[in-house]
C-alpha cells in the first residue's frame, strides 16, 4: 500500500510558495497528544464525581451525566467525523475537534451550575469526535506503508491506551493537589500548545475534495448511533429489561438498520458498505470491539476494588495502575517487531490470550488481596495483552483502506473501541450486579461483598477475550495481500 496522497490547498495558489512537507515525527506527535487528550477525559473526572456533586449540587442521575453526555455525544458523532475528515481536510478537521474540546473544557472547569458541566461535556465529546478519527488518518498519511508506518500505529494505540489507563492517576492528583475544576481545566494549556503544533507542523491532506457530505446517511448514523449508546448508558440506572431501555435500544439498531439501506441506494454514501466487503476491516474491527468491552471495564472494576474494598485512597489507587498503565504502552510498541516474525493475525491471537491469563488470575481476587498477586501481576498481563493485540488490529484495518476512505475507516476504529467499552461496561455493570450478595437492611455494607461480583465481571471478560482470539484466527486473513503490514514489513 502506498502512502496517502498529500493535498495540499495552498498549491491551488500560484503566487503562494509551497509549504514545505512536515516531518513524520512532528506528525505522529502532534496526533498522539490528541488522541490521548480525548481518550484521558473519557476516564479521568471519574474520581472527580464525589467533589463535583457536592459543590453543584447535582443529583445521583445529573452525575452519571457527566460521563455519559461525554461518551454519547463522542460514539455519536465519530463516524460522521470521519467522513468529514476525508471530505475537508485532516488538518481542518483536528484544529475544529481540537478548538470545541478546548473550548468546552474552559466552560467546564468554569461551570457553575450541573447543567452547565453536562452541557459542556457533551460538546467536548463532540469535539473528541471530530478529532480522534482524524488523529489515526494524519498518523497513516504521514509515514509510509510498512513497517515505518506499523510503528507509528503502535504509537498511536499506546499513547490512545495510556490516555484511558492514566485517567485515575492524573484524575487523583488533581483533585488531591488542586480541585475538581483542574481535571478539565488541564485540557486549555495542553490542547493550546497542541493547536500551536498542528498550525505549524500539519499539512492539508484530504480525499475526494469535490464530493458531497451525504446528508442524510450522516443524521442517520448519528443518531443510530448516539441512540444506541443512550440506552447502553441508561442500562445501570434503568437496567436492560426496562422498557425505556429496550425501545431505546432497539430505535438506536432500527436507525442504524435503515442508515445500512439508505447507504445501498446512495451514490456517494457516507459510508460506502464495500468496505465491509474487507475481510481485514470488517474482522480487526469486530475484534477491536470485543477487547475494547474488556479493557474499559477492567479499568473501572481494578479502580473501584482498589478504592471499595482494600480502602486505598483514589492517589494510591492511581499510583498502583501505573505498573498497568506502562504495560499497555511496552505491549503496544512491541508489537510492530514482533509483527515480521509472528505475523498480524498470530500476534493479535497471542496478545488477547495474553491478556485472558491475566482476567483468569484477576478473577481470583479476594477482599484482602495484595498490591502483588491482585494487582500489578493480573494488571501487567491484561494491559500488556490488550496492547499486543490492538496494534496489529488497528494495522490490518487501516492499511485495507483506500486514501479516500482512510478517516471513514479510522473513525469505524475509534467507534469500535468507544461502542464496544460502553456497551462492555454496562454488561459487564450488570454481570457484576447480579453476583454481588444484597446487603442486609441494617448496618452498613461490608465491602468484601462487592468481590464475588468484580470476581465474575473479570470471568466474564476471560470467556470474551478467548471467544475473541479463536474469531481472530478464524476469521482475520492469514497471509495479507501486497501492501498490507504482514507484506510489506521486513523479515
Amino acid at each position: 500500500m502506498t502512502s496517502m496522497p498529500q493535498t495540499d490547498s495552498a498549491t491551488s495558489t500560484s503566487s503562494t510558495p509551497p509549504i514545505p512537507r512536515a516531518r513524520p515525527w512532528a506528525v505522529v506527535l502532534i496526533a498522539c497528544a490528541g488522541q490521548f487528550l480525548v481518550v484521558l477525559d473519557v476516564s479521568v473526572v471519574n474520581v472527580a464525581l464525589p467533589s463535583m456533586r457536592s459543590e453543584l449540587g447535582l443529583s445521583a442521575f445529573g452525575l452519571q451525566w457527566v460521563l455519559n453526555a461525554y461518551a454519547i455525544a463522542f460514539a455519536g458523532f465519530m463516524l460522521l467525523g470521519g467522513r468529514a475528515s476525508d471530505l475537508y481536510g485532516r488538518k481542518a478537521m483536528f484544529l475544529l475537534g481540537l478548538g470545541l474540546f478546548t473550548a468546552a473544557s474552559v466552560a467546564g472547569g468554569l461551570a457553575q451550575e450541573g447543567w452547565q458541566l453536562v452541557a459542556a461535556r457533551a460538546v467536548q465529546g463532540l469535539g473528541a469526535a471530530v478529532l480522534a478519527p482524524a488523529t489515526l488518518t494524519l498518523v497513516t498519511g504521514a509515514v509510509p506503508a510498512g513497517a515505518a508506518r506499523t510503528r507509528a500505529i503502535g504509537t498511536w494505540t499506546a499513547v490512545g491506551a495510556a490516555g484511558g489507563a492514566a485517567g485515575g492517576f492524573v484524575g487523583g492528583v488533581l483533585v488531591d493537589l488542586l480541585s475538581w475544576r483542574w481535571v478539565l481545566l488541564i485540557n486549555v494549556p495542553v490542547g493550546v500548545l497542541v493547536l500551536v503544533g498542528a498550525l505549524l507542523w500539519l499539512r492539508e491532506s484530504r480525499a475526494d475534495a469535490g464530493r458531497r457530505l451525504d446528508l442524510p446517511g450522516a443524521v442517520l448514523v448519528t443518531a443510530g448511533l448516539a441512540t444506541l449508546a443512550y440506552g447502553i448508558v441508561q442500562t445501570e440506572e434503568a437496567g436492560w429489561a426496562a422498557p425505556a431501555t429496550l425501545l431505546t435500544l432497539l430505535g438506536g439498531l432500527a436507525l442504524l438498520v435503515l442508515f445500512v439501506v439508505v447507504e445501498a441506494r446512495t451514490a456517494e454514501p457516507l459510508m460506502p458498505l464495500k468496505i465491509f466487503r474487507t475481510r481485514a476491516v470488517t474482522a480487526a474491527n469486530v475484534s477491536i470491539l470485543l477487547c475494547g468491552s474488556t479493557s474499559f471495564g477492567m479499568w473501572f472494576f481494578m479502580t473501584n476494588y482498589a478504592q471499595s474494598v482494600l480502602a486505598y485512597t483514589p492517589l494510591q489507587a492511581g499510583l498502583a495502575l501505573v505498573p498497568s498503565s506502562l504495560s499497555v504502552i511496552v505491549g503496544s510498541k512491541a508489537a510492530p517487531h514482533l509483527m515480521p516474525a509472528v505475523g498480524a493475525r498470530n500476534l493479535a491471537v497471542l496478545g488477547a490470550l495474553i491478556a485472558a491469563a491475566g482476567f483468569a488470575w484477576q478473577s481470583a481476587l479476594t477482599a484482602d488481596g495484595t498490591f502483588l498477586g491482585t494487582i500489578l501481576g493480573p494488571g501487567i498481563l491484561m494491559m500488556a495483552g490488550i496492547g499486543l493485540a490492538t496494534t496489529p488490529l488497528a494495522a490490518l484495518a487501516t492499511s485495507s483502506a483506500s486514501p479516500g476512505d482512510a478517516g471513514l475507516v479510522s473513525g469505524l476504529v475509534n467507534t469500535s473501541r468507544t461502542m464496544g467499552g460502553a456497551l462492555g461496561l454496562a454488561i459487564l455493570s450488570t454481570v457484576a450486579a447480579a453476583a454481588t450478595p444484597t446487603a442486609a437492611p441494617s448496618g452498613a455494607p461490608d465491602p468484601s461483598s462487592l468481590v464475588p461480583g468484580y470476581a465474575m465481571a473479570f470471568r466474564v471478560s476471560t470467556a470474551v477475550l478467548v471467544a475473541a482470539a479463536v474469531l481472530m484466527f478464524l476469521w482475520l486473513p492469514k497471509a495479507a495481500r501486497r501492501g498490507s503490514p504482514e507484506a510489506t514489513m521486513p523479515r
